[in-house]
Parts: structure tokens; sequence; C-alpha cells
């Protein structure tokens, strides 16, 4: 903004000029002679004479003059937040009468009082009045102020100048009202409060903030903050389930005491009792004193109480009991819900396997509508040994026959996988966290850290490795599988080429276990039989057929141990001449356990030194392709060609004459 000087020091510099403007017309008038001497009279020249001396003029000049008003119209300098002011400033000009639509510019100290309009201009209306509303800058300024007013008349400025007082304003609250005292559950009532100023409304704006212990739980609503008008904040209270009595507290800006007001909200009903979980998750507790890792004698149930609006209840009483009281112990039969509608209770289990439930009632909610109470039951809980037993501790592997006589696996990249699943008493999975330990006679099983695994969800695995040692010598190493007095146990298999596996676990007395064979297979067919017949060295000759019938034989493949080619070993017809292959069943060699004339043996235990041979049979169908334009008998040559994982091939060759009749 720009300054200009005050309306005294123009005044003075005006009387300056007019001073100066006189001095100059005397001087000029005595022709600019010797200012000592005065003229003869008449003209004539000659010794002076006394003059009278002469008071100078002072020409008139604009004006612009400021005076105060309250809203009464009464003259005041006096401002608060309570008592705005009107400035009226007067412009007139030099000749003394009013200025009309000389725009007047007001200024003061921000930090003390603020104009209304805030640009802090107005026109002059016909008398040459300007008027501005001048308001205390907040309720807690307070100091002398300077307010000036700055026109401009036929090119020249003039500033007018007024002192005023700011006095700090005081409210406070008047009573607060609600609607109703009291209030049904869910329902709504406004709360109204005056903000006075000296006792009276106070006219400007302020901000009333409104909260309370209910909409501070979320269990209710109020608008944050109300502007008041005409010095009153009104707001709507509506319950959202409180469920209690509260006391809605009122603050705001310049009000050092806040307000409060009672209100008494009725209980929401009881509408539904509801289970919500129960802890071990997996519902089930084991036989008091047979413990288990991680296994616990208590189950704890929780359970939620819900209002008529399907919101969480609080502060209610809530009785349980048992469906089995003989087999198992409630710990609390009675609780109250807590701010969530939330309870608890605790059953701990007995010396027998059983099942149960919980019972959740709201005593005291029958009605006319309802003739029982407000119940709910839990899921069942199952009380269980949770100890594994032999006759649900299973072991099985992906493969059995390994490409592994002469060929290692890789520590990334196991030849196969073991499995073992367990269970209890009562066919349950045992309890997460159960070891199983594995030990195998060829080979290696288990991780770097640990030689087994621990159960989850009742089972485990764990990599099997081909590598050295790849023979072994009797029940070496000692396992519970081939050592102690258990009636199950039994010699590893004596068979070159036949890893024993053993895996075991404790039900802590007994220790448990189970045990599998497994073979390592060579990569090469290197004893082969057709029709149960071994094959010599050299090319096979499968004899003659008629060209319009099909040679059909079987092999037998198997490793230089007769034991199985690796599981996904192919077997193909290659290099036919004069011969044609149909599919062969199967073409790759397929899982094989190791097995007798009477069955399969997984764990390899009947399987001896003299067992016959446990590789795989193939059927192959050999046709001549040139049978419709057969005129003498023709020889067909071809190879079957076995390839392991490995890469490794083996080639039997083969011929067959074709007679044409």
């Amino acid at each position: 903004m720009q300054h200009f000087p005050n309306s005294s020091s123009s005044a003075a510099s005006l009387r300056l000029a007019a001073l100066t403007l006189v001095a100059a017309a005397a001087l000029s008038a005595c022709g600019g002679g010797n200012p000592g001497s005065v003229a003869a009279p008449g003209g004539a020249s000659g010794g002076t004479a006394p003059t009278t001396p002469t008071t100078p003029t002072v020409p008139a000049a604009p004006t612009v003059s400021l005076a105060l008003a309250s809203t009464g119209g009464q003259a005041s300098n006096s401002l608060s937040g309570a008592t705005p002011l009107t400035v009226q400033a007067t412009v007139k000009d030099a000749s003394g009468n009013p200025v009309k639509e000389a725009m007047v510019t007001f200024a003061t100290d921000a930090s003390l009082a603020i104009f209304s309009p805030s640009a802090g201009t107005a026109l002059t209306d016909d008398q040459g009045v300007a008027r501005i509303s001048l308001r205390a800058a907040s309720l807690a300024a307070g100091g002398a102020g300077k307010l000036t007013a700055t026109a401009s008349v036929n090119g020249a400025t003039i500033v007018g100048e007024r002192n005023f007082q700011v006095g700090a304003t005081t409210l406070s609250f008047g009573t607060v009202t609600t609607g109703a005292p009291q209030i049904q559950a869910y329902n709504s009532t406004d709360i109204t409060v005056p903000v006075l100023a000296g006792g009276a409304p106070y006219p400007n704006q302020v901000n009333v903030n409104f909260t309370s212990a209910c909409v501070i739980a979320g269990k209710a609503t109020l608008a944050a903050t109300v502007a008041t008008n005409n010095g009153v904040a009104k707001t709507v209270y509506r319950d959202k389930g409180c469920a209690n009595d509260d006391v809605i507290t009122v603050t705001a800006d310049g009000v050092s005491v806040p307000a409060t007001v009672p209100l008494k909200i009725a209980p929401p009903p009881a509408a539904s009792v509801q289970f919500v979980s129960a802890d071990p998750v997996e519902k089930s507790i084991v036989i008091r004193g047979q413990g288990g890792i991680n296994r616990t004698e208590t189950a704890t149930l929780k359970f939620r109480v819900f209002d008529i609006f399907g919101s969480p209840l609080p502060r209610r009483e809530v009785t349980f009991r048992v469906s089995d009281p003989a087999s198992v112990t409630l710990n609390k039969s009675t609780d109250t819900t807590d701010e969530n509608g939330e309870v608890i209770t605790t059953v701990n289990s007995g010396s027998v396997a059983t099942s149960f439930r919980v019972f959740a009632t709201l005593p005291n909610t029958a009605s006319a509508t309802r003739p029982d109470d407000i119940s709910t039951t839990s899921d069942s809980i199952v009380v269980t040994t949770g100890l594994p037993v032999q006759r649900a501790f299973s072991l099985t592997a992906e493969n059995y026959n390994l490409e592994g006589l002469n060929k290692d696996s890789s520590p990334t990249s196991p030849a196969t996988r073991v499995q073992v699943m367990i269970a209890d008493s009562f066919g349950n999975p045992v309890p997460d966290g159960t070891p199983v330990v594995f030990q195998t006679n060829m080979g290696s099983i288990g991780s770097s850290d640990k030689g087994g695994c621990s159960t989850v969800n009742g089972g485990c695995s764990v990599d099997f490795r081909t590598q050295d040692p790849r023979s072994h010598e009797k029940n070496q190493p000692a396992t519970p599988c081939n050592t102690g007095s258990s009636a199950l146990r039994s010699d590893d298999s004596a068979r070159a080429g036949l890893a024993t596996v053993c895996a075991s676990s404790s039900d802590g007395t007994n220790t448990i276990f189970s045990k599998i064979g497994l073979f390592f297979g060579g990569s090469g067919a290197t004893k082969v039989y057709m029709n149960g017949n071994p094959l010599g060295n050299g090319v096979t000759d499968l004899g003659t057929v008629r060209a319009a019938d099909s040679k059909v034989f079987v092999l037998q493949l198997n490793d230089e141990n007769l034991n199985p080619l690796p599981f996904g070993t192919r077997i193909e017809v290659s290099n036919a001449v004069n011969a044609a292959s149909a599919a062969i069943v199967p073409a790759t060699v397929p899982n094989i356990y190791p097995h007798t004339a009477a069955g399969d043996d997984i764990t390899g235990t009947s399987i001896t030194r003299d067992t016959p041979a446990q590789g795989s049979s193939h059927t192959f169908s050999i046709s001549n392709p040139n049978a419709a334009s057969c005129t003498a008998p023709v020889t067909a040559t071809f190879n079957v060609t076995v390839t392991s994982p490995g890469n490794v091939v083996t080639t039997i060759p083969f011929k067959l004459t074709f007679s044409c009749p």
C-alpha cells in the first residue's frame, strides 16, 4: 500500500507555499529595490517611511475526516469481538463541499482489527461519506490502534487518521440443552448450545466442537464442528448402539470453560449370540495327561452377542454349558461381554476320547414371541490321544526303481521323494511338529540340517539321493526296522541293488516304524528275457510267420542284478527293414515295487538274492508292411532300443522271416 503524508504536514506545506507567494509579490511591488528602503509618498524618492505589516493568506485544501460509531449509532472508539464499529470517512473538496463517489482506502494493524468488506475500500455517497465495518481480528486481540483513510481529490492525496482501542473478548457457553433427556437405542436428538459474550449472544461466527465417549468409541455420531448462527450452535446426536449413558462435551476457541450435558440412552435388546472361534484352531485337544508336541488339554471358545441392529452388544451376561459334562470340564460357566460384544470360556479334556460342544445362552431373553432364551452352540471339539500309532504309520516313495546303480543324483535334483503319513488311534493326523527319523543302507536320505522331517498336518517328506554306498551289509546301519524286540521288525533285504529305507517316530513310550525298498537300477538292459527265456548274444531270430500275420512277443528287461530298469526308461523299435511295429505296451518302464509271485512287497523284506527277476515286461507286435504284394519270403530286421533317463542306450537286434504261401 502506498503511504502518504498526514493531514497536518500537508497543511504546513500549504502555509509555507502561501507565505512564499506573498513575499514574492511584495518584492515585485517594490521594484526589486533594497528591502530596507521605503518609497516616498506619491512615488517620490527620498527617505523612508514606516509601513504596516500584513498577515499571509493560506489557500484552502481538500480534507478527509474520520468518525467511529457503535452498531447502535453512538460515537465510540472501543472495539471488541462482541462490539464491532462502523467507520465513517467524510471527504470534502477545498471549498468544503462533499465529494461524491470518491474512493476511500482504509488501513489499520491487521493483528488488531479487520475490515468488512475485507478489501478495505468504499465509495463516498452524495454527502461525501464512505462507510465500512471494523471488527476485532480475533477474540484474543487487544491494544490501541490507528485507523487511516486515504482519498484522492482533484489530483491531491489526502489522509485522515483516528485512534481506537481493542479489548479482548471473553466468550462463554450458555446452558446446553437436548431435544430429549433420554432416547431409545439407535434414536437421535438435537443438541443446542448458545455462545455468549458479556451475557449476550455473540453475533460473530464461532466454530463449536462436540464430542462424547460414545462418539469416540464409534458408537454414536455428532458433527465434530458446527459454526454458530446468531450466537447458537446446533447439531444432532445419533446413537449407534452405545448401550450406555453418555455425556456430550462442548468446546470452542475463546471459551475457557467447556460445557457438558448428560444423555440417557436405553440399551438395545439382544438379538443373537454367535460362535466365533475355537483355539486350537483344528478344534482338537489331547486326552488329559497324554501331552504331545504343540498339543494342549484346554480349548478356548469365543462367542459374540449382537443387538437387533447387528452391532456387537457389550456388558451382557452369557452362561455356558457343555454337551458332555462327564468327559470334559467347563472352567467358566458365566461371563460378561466386552466392548466388542465378545465373551470366552475354556474347557479341559478328561481321561477319555470324545467330542463335545459348548452352549452359550443369554439369560432372561425369553419373551411371548420367543419362549426360550437366546442361545447357540459351538462347533464340535474333539478330544483325542494325539499320539502316533503303528497301524497308522504309512511310508511311501514317488518312484521305487531309480537310476542309481551307476549314476549319482544331485543335491538339487533328488532321485525320489520319500513321504510319511501318521495318524493317531482315532485316525486323526498327529500334531504338527511330530519328528520322524529316516535311515538307509544305500545312498543318502534327508537334508543337511537333519536326517528326517517334522510333520505338518500329519505328514512330511524328505529327499532320497542315489550315491555311494551302492552295496550294503546285513542290517547295517542298525535301525528300529531291523533291530529290537518288536514283532514287526525284520531283516533288511540282502538283494543286490535293493536299498532299504527305515522311518521311525515315537509315541513317548514305544518306537513306531515302517520301511520300504528302493531299487538302484542299472542304466542298461543287461539281462533280457523273451517269453520267459533269456536272450543270447547277437541277433535274435524270431523265426518265420506268414506275411499276413504279426509276430507278437514279450521282453522282460532287467539290469545286471535282475532288478527293474529306471522308471521312465523308453522302449522303441528302430532301424526296421521290411518290418512295421505296433505300439509297444508299455512304451516306458513303469514304477515297479519289489514283488514276488504272491504280489507286491513294498518293504522289500521278502525279496532275496534268489527271488526271480524284478524287471518290467513289454509286449511287441511286428508285421510285414508289404504283405499285400508278397510274392516270395522276406527277411525283416529291426532293433529294440532301450534308453534310460540318463540317456544310456541299449540296442537289442532281431530278425524275422515273412513267408509268402
